[in-house]
């Protein structure tokens, strides 16, 4: 896409701190981080989410998730990582790009897990699950 920074940045034309290169992904540091090393990757092909992407592509993009984990790991130490993605602005996706966020995580950093994004207490899981019979 034409205007998409994220497009940009994968086809060199915005510079980044590179962190993982290949023909078809690019990974680079968060100009905010939220944590040390805080990664962010893109497929160089555009497309906003997941589901504009076909199974081989997001199979791909899983083996480099481990090879940026594994970069980072090696430079870094941290003692886990969170991984994930935001699908949608409902969610926190701002940039209309698929782009997923690899955090290492450090024991003393005070950050959460991922149940700490939202808490609903009032979902009744029982209601949801009727939906789905």
């Amino acid at each position: 896409m034409e205007n998409c920074i994220f497009c940009k940045i994968g086809k060199g034309e915005i510079p980044a701190h590179k962190i993982y290169e290949d023909q078809e992904f690019f990974a680079f540091l968060d100009i905010k981080p939220h944590a040390k090393g805080h990664t962010v990757l893109i497929p160089k092909k555009h497309g906003l989410n997941a589901l504009d992407y076909n199974d081989e592509d997001l199979s791909r993009l899983m083996c480099v998730i481990k090879k940026i984990m594994l970069i980072l790991k090696k430079k870094l130490n941290p003692d886990g990582f969170n991984v994930g993605w935001n699908d949608g602005s409902a969610a926190g996706q701002v940039v209309p790009h698929l782009h997923l966020h690899i955090l290492p995580r450090y024991n003393d950093d005070n950050g959460g897990s991922m149940h700490s994004i939202i808490k609903n207490p009032q979902v009744d899981v029982e209601d949801v699950a009727k939906l789905f019979k």
